[in-house]
């Protein structure tokens, strides 16, 4: 008998999550046999999550598609790469010579950040389609953080980082990184860093409509209605700011705008506030002073108040109050990362584009571009109104928008309406079924990876390279071979086929993005570029042999050199921010009172919920259902609500049936839904998914609600009512269902 060979390990990046865990996986006979946190990475030091795990059940997923499908009358069938590469390119191609180029639209989702591969070649096949008609997640998110660090330091990426790991005093609003695992603040193992931070003296504060994971942890968690975020943040700048006084020390220096800024917070005195937000004024006087008398404070919101008719108002106050009190590009205040691939100061080709707004608007509704994609808010309106430059063909990658957008009923009506719509996607879910054709690409743990943006937007600057687990399943192309191949086949189609776009493509072909990556390495902060005389700058080579990643340091002051805009000078009181106060105002005017009966909806995440394919892992979906709908035991008792029993909540956009849970863990006059589930839709191949289908939120909420500076949705604050479901009809005495009236 033959004994088999010892465990291969491998040791990688988990990439289901911006925290950027390292794992140790043993490989045994082909299959994964183990996966565990590698103690040896320095940035998460062991540290994992229960998604870190799954890594292996995504890979094994039955459901998950290995070859490209083409939907006909009688179904899904396998094809070629060869044929379905050739009917997509003709049929986008015709499309636009006869409607124009606007008429096929493109949607990224959130994965795609995830991917390198995606991330290098993604850009290449947008410009191909010419098309203004770009949407991503990325306007059902972050988009107000990135507008907001457009406007203020130059670059859509100079997000601030809060330096975790040295601040004495840290308040969170709208955010959950106990469930997160931190985003737009890459931190693995959080709640070990925020135990930390209490252990040295220091103190966790939240605000937050719900009592979050984080909060429970807290040193001291607030209720705030949702969508008066802003009116908080006022509110403290008005404390900080009385008798005009500032504590910006050496940021004065490069900071224009204060003398526009102390005015407008004259006017949102915390008494003032109170009505609406719902916070006592001694309490926030007590926060503002904290803050201020900390050695070391760092504000930091995250979904919650970006997802909200304000959401661009509270990044930029967020901004405003770690400017005003001297935190920014402060030892644990917040800070700028140097990441080893520079997204934003390294060389343009490998870059990202500083941002951009309102060089154009939606046909529709006139809503503007941010950083080139119009807001995917209006997506179901430009492909359901007629005329001239509607959405006829869509390309999706690695999205799934009928359950990730606002009123995703109105979308899934719409995509049905395409002339062509083709997914670059692995499942079979609610968006793709719609699809003529899907292009599966690789498994994750059969393509290398390196994380761009989220070491650009983590805690400490560090560097990791994993090289592929498996190798590549035979006829399985990768994300980026996918995109390249699209790319290549419409230019010849538009141009013919020229020898300098042939020479493109083919040298594309054999960099692919591992040795784009190390192009980028080389030319970043700690590569040979920079330092011409040492050898060993940073390369793929010297990431390919430090399997744990690389250490870099903490993150260090940087300013006023790492500011984009050309006056190297930070703009406060950026002219659109400002003139939207108004707005705020007209909002929340002194004698509004709630609406009668109305409730407010909320979402929430679990630490096991990413995105909606994570639902399709048993060991992510096990234990009590969590689709359910959160109600204050005030709320519950008023609307004859009981515990465990279903109740109907209706909103102008649609209604939902799901079970209630009676909590005080949410203010009265709020309730709360997870995002992600609704996988009751017929056509999917989600057996496991579909167990566990729950409704989707975006049944509910509404596309017209928007962020007006940015237009980001704005999920948060949806108006609802919510009553006893109907008992279902009795059997009739045939034994099929009583007709309805």
């Amino acid at each position: 008998m033959t004994a088999s060979a010892p465990p291969q390990v491998h040791f990688r990046t988990c990439n289901l999550c911006e925290a950027m865990c390292g794992v140790r996986i043993e490989v045994a006979d082909g299959r994964i046999t183990s996966i565990k946190g590698d103690d040896a990475d320095p940035f998460s030091r062991g540290h994992i999550c229960p998604k870190a795990v799954a890594l292996r059940d995504l890979h094994e997923d039955p459901d998950r598609l290995r070859h490209p499908m083409k939907r006909t009358a009688s179904g899904w069938e396998r094809v070629s790469w060869e044929d379905a590469f050739s009917d997509i390119t003709r049929r986008l191609h015709a499309l636009q010579q006869e409607h124009g180029p606007h008429t096929v639209g493109a949607y990224l989702g959130n994965p795609n950040v995830h991917n390198l591969g995606a991330m290098m070649f993604g850009p290449g096949l947008l410009r191909a389609l010419r098309s203004r008609n770009r949407f991503s997640a990325t306007s059902v998110d972050q988009l107000p953080h990135q507008l907001v660090a457009h406007f203020m330091f130059g670059h859509q990426l100079l997000v601030p980082i809060p330096d975790i790991d040295r601040t004495r005093y840290m308040l969170m609003l709208g955010a959950n990184p106990l469930a997160s695992n931190g985003s737009l603040m890459t931190t693995p193992d959080v709640r070990a860093r925020l135990r930390s931070l209490q252990e040295r003296g220091g103190k966790v504060v939240v605000i937050d409509p719900r009592r979050t994971e984080t909060a429970g942890i807290a040193d001291q968690h607030v209720f705030v209605r949702p969508g008066t975020d802003a009116l908080a943040l006022f509110s403290l700048l008005h404390v900080v700011l009385e008798g005009n006084a500032h504590r910006m020390g050496r940021l004065a220096a490069f900071v224009d705008g204060l003398d526009t800024v102390v005015p407008l917070v004259r006017d949102f005195p915390p008494e003032r506030t109170a009505p609406h937000t719902g916070i006592a004024p001694e309490v926030l006087r007590g926060i503002a002073r904290d803050f201020l008398a900390a050695e070391g404070a760092v504000c930091y919101g995250r979904v919650g108040v970006s997802t909200q008719p304000f959401g661009s108002l509270c990044q930029w106050l967020i901004n405003v109050l770690n400017i005003v009190t001297g935190n920014l590009d402060r030892e644990g205040g917040a800070l700028f990362t140097q990441p080893a691939f520079d997204l934003i100061g390294g060389p343009r080709a490998l870059g990202v584009s500083p941002g951009s707004h309102g060089r154009w608007k939606s046909r529709v509704r006139g809503l503007p571009e941010s950083s080139g994609e119009l807001p995917v808010a209006v997506l179901a309106e430009e492909i359901l109104t007629p005329g001239d430059g509607r959405i006829r063909a869509l390309i999706t990658v690695a999205g799934n928008p009928v359950l990730s957008t606002p009123n995703g009923t109105q979308l899934d009506t719409a995509l049905s309406q395409l002339d062509l719509m083709v997914s670059v996607d692995p499942y079979l879910n609610e968006t793709t079924r719609h699809a003529h054709y899907i292009l599966p690409p690789a498994s994750l743990l059969e393509r290398g990876h390196y994380d761009l943006v989220f070491h650009v937007l983590a805690v400490r600057n560090t560097a990791r390279y994993s090289p592929p687990v498996f190798a590549p399943a035979p006829d399985s192309r990768q994300d980026w071979e996918i995109l390249l191949e699209l790319q290549h086949r419409l230019e010849t189609l538009r141009h013919g086929r020229t020898a300098r776009a042939t020479l493109q493509y083919q040298a594309l072909k054999r960099l692919g993005p591992e040795r784009l990556l190390d192009l980028g390495l080389r030319m970043g902060p700690y590569g040979s570029r920079f330092h011409p005389l040492k050898k060993d700058g940073l390369s793929l080579a010297k990431l390919r042999a430090s399997p744990h990643g690389i250490d870099l340091g903490p993150l260090k002051s940087s300013l006023p050199g790492r500011l984009r805009h050309r006056s190297k000078r930070i703009q406060l009181a950026p002219e659109l921010l400002v003139a939207d106060v108004a707005r705020l105002r007209a909002a929340f005017p002194d004698d509004a009172a709630p609406r009668d009966g109305e409730l407010l909806l909320i979402g929430r995440r679990h630490l096991r919920d990413n995105n909606s394919w994570m639902h399709n892992v048993p060991g992510l979906v096990k234990g009590r259902p969590r689709c359910t709908l959160m109600v204050h035991p005030d709320d519950a008792s008023r609307l004859g609500l009981a515990d465990g029993v279903d109740a109907t909540i209706r909103s102008r956009v649609g209604e939902v049936t799901v079970p209630v849970a009676i909590t005080a863990d949410v203010m009265p006059g709020v309730v709360s839904l997870p995002h992600g589930y609704g996988h009751q839709r017929s056509g999917i191949r989600l057996q496991v998914a579909s167990a566990h289908a729950g409704v989707s939120i975006n049944d509910l909420t509404d596309e017209q609600a928007l962020d007006a500076v940015s237009g980001n949705a704005a999920f948060s604050a949806t108006p609802v009512r919510v009553r006893p479901a109907e008992p279902p009809a009795p059997p009739s005495p045939s034994g099929s269902a009583t007709p309805a009236a």
